[in-house]
Formats: structure tokens, C-alpha cells, sequence
């Protein structure tokens, strides 16, 4: 994908966050030709690791749906290279403390942190945010709902997005329910393994000898990294009762899709209205 671009920029796009919301993202950019760079934390808490670009930090280099991605130094040569050879570039800053480095045409913030780590609309010719805690024409160009429901994928020109609720979304009658947290700090001994067939009450981990234990019959889709120290009120495992869906745990799901497919429509939408308004 080839930007009109000045001395300023270059043709990336550059994604806050790689888990798996913002591997929704990174994957429909992909798809279609962008050169798609993404950051992490030096050590990421998500639990849905088998569809997170952001494995890639613990793993080397991970493959999803097709796309493989690797983690990178901070280095325009490297970026290029894995571009080449079809790979999308996993970097360890946070901070974005390499963004004036980088010089990226688009940033996108899919940290999905519920509020704003420091990301304003100047960092990036269009800058575009996932969820609560932004504002259009201050912090971002636009905002994309993350939601569940009736909004999910929605773009917001003004404005903001529905506050965040604090409360999983629905899957076949269970919400909260179906989120486990840590009761406990310390490591976590993992005892089954994303996409294991689990019951209530059955023993998925420990932490400190303390059972972790299922909250309800289903496929076990999320569950964090073996060994990852908690702390206490993390989140650390998704059940999804969906029993006959273990594939679901490997794939892209609907939400991250909805998203990606949304930022997607908004940076051709943008690049169209500038272009028609020149």
C-alpha cells in the first residue's frame, strides 16, 4: 500500500498493542498490503496468546491465520525486510518511544486499555483509536466502538465511544462468569492448555499451590502464559461454552474482525475525503 506521502512520514502503519483485538487489526491491514509494525510491553498479560501477534515477544516469531510475524529490533532495515518476506514486525516499546524514528504514516492505538497511555493525533498523519477513553480531534482522527453489541466496529468522526462497561460480553448466557481472575500472586502453574474441554470446578492451574479452578463447562480460549507471575484480581483464563467450537481458540475471532475491518474502512474513508477535498 503506497501513501502520497511528504518528507515527514514513512509508509508504515504502525499499531499500539499486539494482542488479540489488535492482531484483528494488524491482520485485515495486512491482508490488503499495509506495512504493519506493532508494539508491546516487554512482558504482555494477554490470555487469548494463540491469536497475538504479540506471542511473538515470548515465542520468536508466531504464525496465525497464515501470517507469521517475528520479533524485531528497532531498525527501518529489518522492518523492510521482514515486510518482503511477507512477516509483520513485533518491537518491545510501549512508550512508543521509537515513533519519531519510525516516522509511520498511520498509528493505530489497540492497546484497548480502557484510556489513553499517551496517544494525541499528532503522532501520525491519521491516528486512529480502539475503545474508551479517547477523543476525535484530540487524541485521535477517529475512534472505533469495541463494544459488544449493536455498535461494535462503529466509526466516530466526534466525540466519544461508550464508557467501558467492566462487563464481558455475552456468549450463549454467560458473561462474568465465564472471565476468571487471579485469587492469588504468584506464578501460575498451568495445568490444561488453550482449547482443552473443561467442567466446573475442574482444576485448570495453580498459583502457590492454590487451585485455579473452572468456573463453567466449556472450551478453554483463553488462559495466560505458564510460568507469568500474577498479581492478584488479574485476569487469567476464558471459558467459552461453545463446546463444539475449539476452533474458535486458534482463529481470529468476530470481535477482533469487526474491529480490524472497521479500522480498515476508516483509513480509506479518511484517505478519500482528503483526497476529494484536494
Amino acid at each position: 500500500m503506497k501513501f502520497n506521502l511528504n518528507e515527514k512520514y514513512n509508509d508504515y502503519v504502525l499499531i499500539r498493542g499486539a494482542g488479540d483485538l489488535a492482531s484483528g487489526v494488524g491482520k485485515s491491514l495486512f491482508d490488503v498490503g499495509f506495512k504493519v509494525i506493532m508494539t508491546e510491553i516487554s512482558e504482555p498479560s494477554f490470555i487469548r496468546g494463540a491469536v497475538s501477534f504479540g506471542s511473538a515477544i515470548y515465542e520468536k516469531e508466531v504464525m496465525i491465520e497464515g501470517i507469521k510475524a517475528k520479533i524485531s529490533e528497532v531498525n527501518l532495515e529489518q522492518f523492510d525486510k521482514y515486510h518482503k518476506e511477507k512477516v509483520i514486525p513485533i518491537i518491545v516499546d510501549p512508550l512508543l518511544k521509537s515513533l519519531e524514528y519510525i516516522k509511520p504514516f498511520i498509528l493505530v492505538d489497540a492497546t484497548i486499555a480502557k484510556r489513553n497511555l499517551g496517544t494525541n493525533k499528532d503522532m501520525a498523519d491519521i491516528v486512529i483509536a480502539v475503545g474508551p477513553g479517547f477523543k476525535v480531534n484530540v487524541d485521535a482522527h477517529a475512534i472505533i466502538e469495541s463494544n459488544r453489541g449493536h455498535n461494535l466496529g462503529r466509526t466516530l468522526y466526534e466525540g466519544e465511544v461508550e464508557k467501558n462497561t467492566g462487563v464481558p460480553g455475552d456468549i450463549k448466557g454467560y458473561s462474568a462468569e465465564r472471565v476468571i481472575h487471579a485469587r492469588y500472586e504468584g506464578k501460575i502453574q498451568n495445568i490444561k492448555k488453550i482449547g482443552d474441554i473443561v467442567k466446573k470446578d475442574e482444576c485448570i492451574a495453580t498459583i502457590n499451590n492454590n487451585e485455579v479452578l473452572a468456573t463453567i463447562d466449556g472450551v478453554l480460549r483463553g488462559l495466560i502464559r505458564d510460568g507469568f507471575y500474577c498479581t492478584k484480581g488479574l485476569k487469567i483464563a476464558d471459558i467459552d461454552p461453545r463446546i463444539t467450537e475449539v476452533k474458535n481458540c486458534f482463529t481470529i475471532s468476530d470481535k477482533s474482525r469487526a474491529i480490524g475491518n472497521a479500522v480498515l474502512f476508516t483509513i480509506l474513508n479518511i484517505l478519500n475525503k482528503r483526497q476529494e477535498n484536494n
